[in-house]
């Protein structure tokens, strides 16, 4: 075979794959779709999230539910699951209890500023050690030059015994 006959039959061979894709595009209806689906997909799926109306929604039919298989049919329906439900009852548990608790007055607390306080007061407590150690060990150097003046014995050893 030469190669304009191969260029031929690789021609015919691509028109009838376009009369082909055609055809398929007729039969489904897609006529307009000429141009290839975008391949892109997303880097993470993303949970879907309710919002607190929402899920005061979905627990106030949830608690009004009798029958049986009521809280399942609400559940396909929603398209949540159980677990979800009964997290859901627990923060709305949790919620109703913080706010029947008496609540503290004045301003609240800075963390960084407790820190900050903390911390001044320990360096302050360090140098008042520091300075108390150094006068003890003044102490401590007078009494000896003092035990070796008057010749007086020193007790070097740490049992107590000389």
């Amino acid at each position: 075979m030469t190669i304009e006959l191969k260029d031929r039959m690789n021609g015919r061979t691509v028109l009838a794959m376009d009369y082909v894709l055609e055809g398929a595009r007729r039969a489904t209806g897609d006529a307009s779709s000429i141009a290839p689906p975008d391949p892109e997909v997303a880097a993470t799926a993303r949970r879907r999230q309710f919002a607190s109306a929402e899920r005061r929604r979905i627990l106030s039919a949830a608690d009004g539910c009798k029958a049986p298989g009521e809280i399942g049919a609400l559940l396909r329906r929603e398209g949540i699951y159980s677990s979800q439900l009964s997290t859901w009852r627990k923060q709305r548990a949790a919620a109703e209890r913080a706010a029947l608790e008496p609540q503290k007055r004045g301003r609240k607390a800075d963390p960084a500023l407790a820190e900050t306080r903390r911390f001044d007061q320990l360096t302050r407590e360090n140098d008042s050690l520091r300075h108390q150690l150094a006068q003890a060990r003044t102490i401590i150097d007078v009494q000896k030059k003092v035990c070796s003046l008057l010749g007086l014995l020193t007790d070097e050893t740490p049992g107590g015994t000389s």
